[in-house]
């Protein structure tokens, strides 16, 4: 007899059962925390719904072709970016459900079982990571970097749509995992033994490394495209002590990238062998060695902090720079302390389990590296302060963003150094503590910096300011939920909860829940904040265009285009004869000269490849996951089949006749000679349409 535990059709469907269904274990057991997680699901299914009857309700299934198959880094970048707001999203309810959950759980069970309750830390963990911060920072960087270097387009164009596609496949396979199955309740580490088949024999394990590896061989692709696109693409004049330090910081992102990313790879796949062929590499017995992995993630891991933190770096250095009215000071000690962090990030990955055993010898060492990465940092504070120093600071959102982050920063870096004392990790070790310091660093580290940056180019990318009053609402809210938020943690960590509690016994503990839990709402006020100012932005577009091209009299070459710019990014390659080209070229009246004869322009053609590679790769996941092996098998010939045809493709370029470009740039140069230059004093009014003033 069929029963909702019994595999259906396990030649087709493989371990599916009906009771992997949310909707089936909410009728089967309707309490709070089924419910939930059939509420989560069923917001999955409508948002697609949604977003099918939308794209035929207003027949834009051919935008939508044309984007998901463009190779132009700019609509790559935006997507990137679009995959990680609704990733985040996700991530933001999440937590504030753990905070909800732990606040009413005090002497209590709460509303959610403690299984679901690791399944929220885990996908918590995972997609703030891999699916939030990668995908921004990677587009953030797809975006703009090419445009400072004057570059039409990233070195491999191919390579980097298949880099999107196979991003947009693990994030994919994380929401599927809302709806079919259970995810991982390993972390989003997913440290064996307990993610091996012996301990966790169900899906969820599957889901995090078949999500997890798409991400990071999407990750790899990109690191590689970004930095071979800085090597062999920048304009004319542009040196390498000439570049942004925007560029600096993504040439040694992408650098990390390239290195840190196959040790995770190599990690989940050595998981999945123990898990699908009975291999022991982190198994209990047999000769499998746990800290095999441990090693492996964290040489990955740590690297990964500075992968997310070093291109937010790179946003604080334009921001401070531009909002200042000022040159960056200490250039050159700034690349030299981002070329040390980089280096520095592959030599501290043992502070993460200084408790596992190692000689007292080896944790003193990788402390004592642990505490001079610090210095590196530290030089990058001072140098930002004294470009601010006498400079005309305007306190846009992007520079409160970036005073945020200075001061909070440098209280997340005192607790590092706290941690990085073994003696004291031994103490403060999977507390609380160390969740309050990993957000500390993180969220003003990471999090406020893409978001300074999501509002510094949104208006380069779409031509349009998005509204300064609910920026500056979203800004309040996202600090002000932070320290309520995580503050409290430290507190609880030095009291000795430890972390990923679901259930808590001791009472005192009671008031700083609460305050934490009250933190998380003002997060999530934050992240409405942000839909909010975004409908409106769109709602005011008409009064708020900046298609002349520089809003913020920038100094970099990104604003010396239109907004926003056309497919070639520059109809004449720009000659760079110093740091701040466009200001100073601005100033000299020679980067708004019509030129009296354009040249056709060769751009990459679309590409079905790279989107099938994706479409492939999660479907192969999905069939190694649920043990479908008809799916896999045939994905797996898919992508195969995929690689093979682009090989044979010849007209992978189209040419944009010079007569077009004659009208693109003609039609720019009349909206210039329409606009009326601004000060800064108005910069944030429908006054401003793009064109500064360029009093010397």
């Amino acid at each position: 007899m069929q029963t909702a535990y019994s595999p259906i059709w396990p030649a087709v469907l493989g371990r599916f059962t009906w009771h992997d269904l949310p909707f089936v274990r909410a009728w089967e057991n309707p309490n709070a925390s089924e419910i939930i997680g059939a509420g989560a699901a069923s917001l999955v299914i409508i948002g697609f719904v949604i977003t099918v009857a939308l794209l035929t309700r207003y027949r834009r299934w051919g935008t939508l072709v044309e984007w998901v198959t463009s190779l132009d880094h700019k609509k790559i970048g935006i997507m990137y970016v679009a995959i990680a707001l609704v990733m985040l999203s996700r991530a933001v309810v999440e937590a504030v459900l753990m905070r909800m959950q732990q606040a009413a759980a005090i002497g209590d069970p709460g509303f959610l079982s403690s299984d679901h309750f690791s399944q929220l830390f885990s996908t918590h963990g995972s997609i703030m990571v891999f699916f939030m911060a990668m995908p921004f920072l990677t587009g953030v960087i797809n975006y703009v970097m090419p445009l400072q270097i004057g570059a039409r387009d990233m070195a491999f164009p191919w390579a980097n749509s298949v880099a999107l596609s196979l991003t947009g496949g693990g994030a994919i396979l994380m929401m599927v995992s809302l709806v079919v199955g259970r995810f991982s309740t390993g972390g989003w580490s997913g440290y064996p033994p307990y993610t091996g088949l012996a301990f966790s024999p169900d899906v969820g394990p599957d889901y995090w490394i078949w999500a997890v590896t798409l991400g990071s061989i999407g990750s790899t692709l990109g690191g590689i495209n970004i930095a071979c696109t800085i090597f062999k693409l920048r304009a004319p004049g542009m040196t390498y002590m000439r570049m942004p330090m925007f560029c600096w910081t993504s040439l040694c992102t992408s650098i990390l990238m390239i290195f840190a990313m196959p040790p995770l790879t190599v990690a989940t796949a050595l998981l999945a062998l123990d898990r699908y062929l009975g291999f022991h590499f982190f198994t209990n017995d047999l000769g499998g060695n746990m800290m095999n992995y441990a090693n492996l993630f964290w040489l990955f891991g740590h690297p990964e902090v500075y992968i997310l933190i070093l291109p937010a770096f790179g946003i604080y250095s334009e921001v401070v720079s531009t909002f200042s009215s000022k040159e960056l000071y200490g250039y050159v000690s700034l690349v030299l302390a981002t070329m040390a962090i980089a280096v520095l990030s592959f030599t501290v990955w043992v502070h993460h389990f200084f408790t596992m055993g190692q000689s007292a010898n080896i944790n003193t060492v990788f402390g004592i590296a642990t505490m001079t990465i610090g210095v590196p940092t530290g030089v990058k504070i001072y140098d930002w302060i004294w470009t601010m120093f006498r400079g005309e600071v305007r306190f846009s959102v992007p520079m409160l963003y970036s005073l945020a982050f200075m001061v909070t920063f440098v209280i997340g870096g005192f607790t590092g150094i706290i941690l990085a004392i073994p003696p004291l990790d031994y103490v403060f070790h999977n507390t609380l503590f160390l969740v309050a310091h990993f957000h500390n660093m993180l969220i003003p580290g990471l999090l406020y910096g893409l978001l300074a940056g999501y509002t510094y180019w949104f208006p380069k990318a779409f031509g349009v300011r998005l509204n300064e009053r609910w920026g500056r609402i979203a800004f309040a809210c996202w600090v002000i939920g932070f320290y309520l938020a995580f503050m409290p943690l430290y507190v609880l960590g030095a009291s000795g909860m430890a972390r990923r509690t679901s259930e808590i016994f001791e009472p005192d503990f009671r008031p700083w829940l609460y305050v934490a839990g009250a933190g998380a709402l003002v997060i999530l006020c934050a992240l409405a904040s942000l839909v909010v100012q975004l409908v409106v932005s769109i709602r005011e577009r008409d009064a708020n265009r900046v298609f002349a091209g520089d809003p913020w009299d920038g100094r970099s070459l990104e604003w010396s285009t239109s907004s926003p710019p056309p497919e070639y990014n520059f109809a004449v390659i720009p000659h760079v004869d110093g740091r701040d080209p466009f200001y100073d070229g601005k100033r000299d009246n020679g980067h708004y000269r019509r030129h009296a004869h354009y040249d056709a322009i060769s751009v990459p053609r679309n590409s079905v490849t790279s989107l099938s590679i994706g479409v492939a790769g999660l479907g192969a996941a999905f069939g190694l996951v649920w043990h479908m092996w008809w799916l896999a098998i045939i994905a797996v010939l898919g992508i195969v089949a995929a690689l093979i045809l682009r090989s044979f493709v010849r007209d992978t370029h189209r040419t944009i006749p010079a007569a077009e470009v004659a009208e693109t740039e003609h039609r720019w140069h009349d909206a210039l000679n329409a606009a009326t230059p601004i000060g800064r004093d108005v910069e944030f009014t429908p006054r401003n349409q793009g064109l500064a003033e360029t009093a010397a």
